[in-house]
């Protein structure tokens, strides 16, 4: 046998005597995606009619300061008996959704909120319950991009699977900031430039969503339309979505409504 055939019988034999020492078990090894951070949600039930409210939204403020809409996200669903519809005289931020939800929760005062929905809390008690649950981490990534173009909103809500199998509802909603609106404030005084910020204008998707699940390790996309009041400015507009079940909000995520050929 000539040198360079021998060469090639040995390189041979090698690959096929190194490749009978991997299993095919073991050729492709899983890795679970790293822990997603979670996002938390306050759902602030207040009112236009409601003297200790912007004691809430002071709190709000704070939070947002501290850990940023990255991490936080607050939306201000008017409704319930302190809540204001509006008149001749003045713009009322009350919805029909606010108020039904309001009655779902079985909440007997405001301003009460619902941290990622495991019960209802005294605006007092906001940063605890949001420093409680921003520590634990999240099943799943969300993340929202919307355009408005020709006066519909497109949204499209990407998921990624990070822990498990995650089965239950993806509710979005349409909020609008810098509205500027009737107050009733704590010294029994009324504000009529009043700024009401993160204003729930409207579910996108029904008062409860959709079902959803995703699988850890798996990646989904859900687009959506709306078609917005021509009342609500689209430069205030932003979009809130968040995945839930009966335990409570499993993730959160927020965009901003940006008009088509503005850069994302």
């Amino acid at each position: 046998m000539s040198g360079s055939n021998f060469f090639t019988f040995f390189f041979s034999l090698f690959l096929l005597t190194a490749c009978s020492y991997i299993g095919e078990e073991e050729r492709l090894i899983y890795v679970k995606p790293e822990p997603a951070k979670r996002v938390v949600l306050l759902e602030d039930f207040t009112g236009q009619r409601c003297v200790n409210c912007p004691k809430g939204t002071e709190v709000i403020e704070q939070l947002q300061e501290t850990y940023g809409d990255s991490a936080f996200i607050a939306v201000g669903i008017h409704g319930g008996p302190l809540g204001f519809a509006g008149n001749a005289k003045f713009v009322g931020l009350a919805t029909d959704a606010g108020d039904k939800y309001f009655a779902h929760w079985n909440l007997a005062y405001q301003p009460v909120g619902l941290v990622d929905r495991r019960g209802a809390v005294n605006y007092t008690d906001w940063d605890a319950r949001v420093t409680e649950q921003m520590a634990k981490p999240a099943p799943l990534e969300l993340k929202v991009i919307a355009t408005l173009d020709g006066g519909q909103a497109k949204i499209m809500v990407s998921a990624h699977g990070t822990d498990g199998l995650v089965e239950g509802k993806l509710q979005v909603w349409l909020v609008e900031d810098s509205i500027t609106a009737m107050q009733m404030m704590p010294d029994g005084t009324v504000k009529t430039e009043y700024i009401h910020n993160h204003v729930l204008r409207a579910p996108v998707n029904g008062l409860w969503g959709d079902d959803f699940s995703v699988d850890e390790g798996e990646w989904k996309e859900q687009q959506l339309t709306f078609q917005p009041d021509e009342a609500w400015n689209p430069e205030h507009l932003s979009v809130v979505a968040f995945v839930y079940n009966n335990e409570g909000v499993m993730q959160a995520a927020k965009g901003k409504l940006r008009v088509k050929n503005e850069d994302l």
